[in-house]
């Protein structure tokens, strides 16, 4: 059975990287590559860390680029620091050189390429914001036909965003920060014809990241991954902190797990609610993500980051 061609873009918060770590550990599918965005992050340190993953779980063949697009809404410094910490985890800092290279060439105009020379349609799985994919579709309308399906960690459609109004004053609550960092990119998606499927926070609300479940990866601390994973868990564990992309990635691992809704959305791009994707009659019919096994979710990632 031929593996299923994934591209992944991140923007290099914790949850990116156990994104990407969980993404590494499915036999079934072929990474072509991982972008990395400037969003919820500080670039160098995130394309150094994630190039270190590649080489920690034996994956250095895989290409890395590192995206120059720009947001509209910057994340706060606090949350993109966390990119900093990473790279410096002593797991990772094991030798002094990288076995993964990094391409010369821009995140955005890689994944063109990319798309372009694969011989089959891929899956995008996105846990970021959409930029890159929107000024793919604008400089080359042709790779639309190459996207096999978009798998998008972003969005909230019948609970409250993330964008608080203490950290974004003048906003009202209702945006989530992937889609808030450039609003303008996800209507641009959202006007093509691509299949979409969604995680946004009304599934993830449902997989929190608890002490117990970090104790539980620190028991398996004797394999790397898992040794990982809990070191970049425990840094954020005394905030409340969710599996958005992780639980974005499983549904690759396993969609029959998932129960997906058709929802008809539209995107707004200005004002008080810029970033909100909002639930409107005869709009853009996406799929939602909208209920997981969580027994079985918590129990698969540990499974797999055993290794």
């Amino acid at each position: 059975m031929s593996k299923q061609p994934v591209l992944l873009d991140h923007d290099g918060a914790v949850d990116d990287f156990l994104a990407t770590m969980l993404l590494l550990t499915m036999e079934h599918v072929e990474p072509i590559g991982i972008i990395v965005t400037p969003a919820d992050c500080y670039p160098q340190p995130a394309v150094s860390a994630t190039r270190k993953i590649l080489d920690l779980m034996g994956k250095s063949h895989i290409p890395v680029a590192e995206s120059t697009v720009r947001g509209i809404n910057p994340f706060p410094q606090l949350y993109r620091r966390d990119s900093f910490a990473i790279d410096n985890f002593p797991i990772l800092n094991q030798t002094e050189t990288y076995g993964t290279s990094l391409l010369t060439q821009p995140g955005q105009d890689f994944l063109i390429q990319a798309l372009r020379t694969h011989p089959t349609p891929v899956t995008l799985l996105i846990t970021g914001p959409l930029t890159n994919l929107a000024y793919a579709l604008d400089t080359a309308p042709d790779i639309e036909a190459k996207i096999e399906r978009l798998i998008w960690m972003g969005g909230a459609l019948d609970v409250p965003g993330n964008v608080e109004k203490n950290w974004e004053p003048g906003q009202d609550g209702t945006a989530e920060w992937n889609a808030y960092w450039d609003p303008l990119a996800v209507a641009r998606v959202w006007s093509s014809g691509l299949n979409i499927i969604m995680c946004s926070l009304d599934i993830t609300n449902n997989v929190p990241v608890t002490s117990e479940f970090v104790q539980k990866i620190g028991k398996q601390r004797q394999y790397d991954v898992s040794d990982l994973a809990g070191q970049c868990y425990a840094l954020v564990i005394a905030q409340d902190y969710y599996a958005w992309d992780v639980l974005a990635t499983a549904y690759i691992g396993k969609p029959e797990a998932f129960k997906l809704r058709e929802v008809e959305t539209e995107i707004i791009t200005t004002g008080k609610s810029q970033g909100r994707t909002k639930v409107v009659a005869n709009g853009r019919k996406i799929w939602a993500m909208a209920d997981v096994d969580t027994i079985w979710f918590y129990e698969y990632i540990l499974s797999q980051w055993r290794r």
